[in-house]
């Protein structure tokens, strides 16, 4: 399985009463496709996993995988979240392979933290759940040491790994690991929040891949960075930084949790009524939501005139 394109982690949308909406759901992912993704990531980190049930996230998945099916003439991975307690991320798991999904992203487990032998048996316990491949998580209660890595790289179903720590050190023993244990199929993922603020580092370090939380709220502004790293043009990536991304991460810093929050908020804006988060986030002040909305047309405007109108702080 290779990944060519931004990785695309769609939004879960609620209604009114707080239920899962499956019809705005494909509005959103239908309407990102033709911006060229290299995978779809349903029911992860942005997709709320931490605030759906088995039956909702399984429902998020099939409706994703129906979608990326019928509108594209590519064949796109769909990538399923499963995590939390290890008897709901078998659940997950199995509920994903029957949803269509091609691979999972192993997501940590919940609340305890156990030595590392612990944490390799997680994965590969889900590993072992169903026929899919798997991606590893390296975030929160899953933390990963280059020897254990190396150890799940032994087994061909875990085909990658995607850091959220930032320990950019580890990463690279990481990667070296890996590498060295024969695998040319194994693919390395640049996870951290706002991870085009990041990718230059990573990509230094032969992690090509990288999340997109923004290409769900602002895929034309994510298409443009993607096009510019692809491209080498560092001048053109680094501006578009000092535009959009930099002051959307410091806006996000602003309150726990608003690396989903401001997504939804954007797509709100946007016209998608996509609800609002479930608790334990929250959604954003009116004073925030002005300052997003001034982020994204900064953001805009530089895709548009190929220039970046704001200014360092």
């Amino acid at each position: 399985m290779r990944f060519d394109g931004i990785l695309f982690f769609p939004v879960t949308p609620f209604d009114h009463s707080g239920a899962v909406d499956l019809d705005l759901l494909a509005e959103h992912v239908a309407s990102r496709l033709p911006f060229g993704p290299g995978g779809v990531f349903p029911a992860c980190g942005t997709g709320e996993i931490h605030a759906l049930s088995v039956t909702e996230a399984a429902a998020v998945v099939a409706t994703t995988v129906d979608v990326v099916r019928r509108d594209t003439d590519r064949r796109i991975p769909v990538v399923a979240g499963a995590g939390g307690s290890l008897g709901t991320a078998l659940e997950l798991a199995r509920a994903a392979q029957s949803a269509g999904a091609d691979a999972l992203l192993v997501l940590p487990p919940y609340l305890v933290t156990g030595p590392i032998a612990g944490t390799i048996a997680y994965v590969e316990a889900i590993a072992a759940a169903t026929e899919l491949p798997v991606i590893v998580y390296h975030r929160g209660g899953a933390r990963f040491t280059a020897a254990a890595m190396a150890h799940l790289a032994q087994n061909p179903k875990v085909i990658g790994f995607k850091d959220g720590t930032g320990d950019i050190g580890l990463a690279q023993e990481i990667a070296l690991a890996v590498r060295a244990t024969g695998r040319t199929d194994f693919q390395f993922f640049n996870g951290l929040l706002t991870a085009e603020l990041t990718q230059g580092a990573y990509r230094a370090l032969g992690m090509p891949l990288y999340s997109s939380a923004a290409f769900a709220m602002a895929p034309e502004i994510a298409r443009e960075h993607y096009r510019a790293y692809s491209a080498g043009d560092e001048d053109r990536r680094l501006a578009l930084l000092d535009a959009f991304y930099s002051p959307l991460v410091r806006l996000r810093d602003e309150t726990p949790g608003f690396g989903v929050s401001l997504i939804k908020a954007g797509l709100r804006l946007g016209g998608l009524p996509v609800g609002s988060v479930r608790p334990p986030l929250v959604d954003p002040t009116e004073a925030q939501l002005a300052e997003l909305e001034r982020i994204l047309a900064a953001g805009r405007a530089f895709v548009t005139d190929h220039e970046p109108i704001l200014q360092r702080p």
